[in-house]
């Protein structure tokens, strides 16, 4: 079975947008519109279960992406952590947090080989 991917987005386009990508890639995908919120996610024993890889925004409300950041690697969450922003020097805000980071936009493709790769795992081809 493969790893579940959750992201973490207030925009709601942006995270339909993306979730429809990571789904058309064969991806089982849940999503919270803050950083709380997927904390809590990863937290439950349900909803959490097999979450291999998180891909959060930088810029949200109320837990920025740093500061959500922190919180994951705080509490032990040692898997793979990707960063969007549209912000190229945000990038100094996670260093020593072991994220990857890549700015928005990120075409289609490139999502799903980052996350591909991260998960070492080959991208699925559908006929």
């Amino acid at each position: 079975m493969s790893a579940r991917i959750l992201l973490v987005d207030d925009n709601q386009v942006q995270s339909a947008t993306r979730r429809a990508i990571l789904e058309s890639a064969g991806r089982e995908v849940c999503v919270a519109s803050q950083g709380q919120r997927a904390l809590e996610i990863l937290h439950d024993p349900e909803a959490g279960s097999g979450i291999g890889l998180v891909i959060t925004d930088h810029l949200m409300p109320v837990m920025s992406g740093p500061e959500f950041v922190t919180e994951l690697r705080r509490q032990g969450f040692t898997r793979p952590v990707v960063v969007l922003s549209g912000f190229p020097d945000a990038e100094g805000d996670y260093n020593g947090l072991e994220v990857v980071f890549r700015l928005k936009p990120l075409d289609p493709g490139s999502l799903i080989l980052l996350v591909n790769d991260l998960l070492g795992e080959t991208m699925r081809r559908s006929a």
